[in-house]
């Protein structure tokens, strides 16, 4: 549908009815002789001519166009849907709205559950740092709290205790005769030293 007729040929709505198109038609501006003849088909199958006449001739010019695309409108809803027509159209358009304004309030909520947890996550992540290095630093000073304890466990061992078996009351044979020797020696120097001239006998053994 155009705006207006080319002034070439009968309107939409003429060629339709298979009338002359005379000067001042109330369809000619509308209804071109293309594609108006279809869309004036359906208008007059719904509304009839004579009623969408006097319904454009009712309103006022500079609201005509809009008068028509909404005749044109109803009538080709009205023909594809015979039972609800354009109020069919116009609620599955109402359903598509609130399933958009769900979809959005859902998406909404979402971004601002994002926006929260950006901002609590890096304070989390610190929190959990600190804590981490707190019990790190806690299980390195018990450790080494351990291994001073095993440490000094390992230095206050009991070290063995030297042992010497000595047979109580009985005199090593050995000792006891060296120093009979020595005593002798001491002697025998001493009276040479007093009597060069006394000799004395070789001791002998036995």
């Amino acid at each position: 549908m155009r705006a207006a007729n080319n002034g070439t040929g009968p309107c939409g709505a003429c060629k339709f009815l298979r009338r002359k198109c005379v000067k001042g038609c109330v369809f000619a501006p509308y209804f071109d002789s293309d594609q108006g003849t279809a869309h004036f088909a359906a208008v007059h199958k719904v509304f009839g001519a004579s009623n969408a006449a006097k319904l454009l001739q009712g309103t006022p010019v500079h609201k005509r166009v809009d008068a028509v695309f909404t005749l044109c409108y109803e009538a080709l809803a009205r023909v594809r849907d015979p039972v609800y027509g354009c109020a069919g159209h116009i609620f599955t358009l109402q359903q598509q709205v609130v399933n958009l304004q769900a979809e959005l309030a859902y998406i909404q909520a979402r971004l601002s559950t994002l926006q929260c947890l950006s901002l609590v996550l890096p304070q989390s992540q610190a929190e959990c740092r600190s804590t981490t290095t707190f019990h790190s630093a806690s299980e390195l000073g018990s450790d080494l709290a351990c291994s001073s304890d095993t440490s000094m466990n390992v230095f206050d061992l009991p070290q063995p205790q030297q042992t010497s078996i000595e047979l109580a009351g009985s005199p090593n044979p050995f000792n006891r005769v060296t120093e009979d020797e020595d005593l002798q020696a001491l002697a025998r120097e001493f009276v040479s030293q007093c009597h060069p001239g006394l000799r004395f006998r070789p001791s002998t053994s036995g």
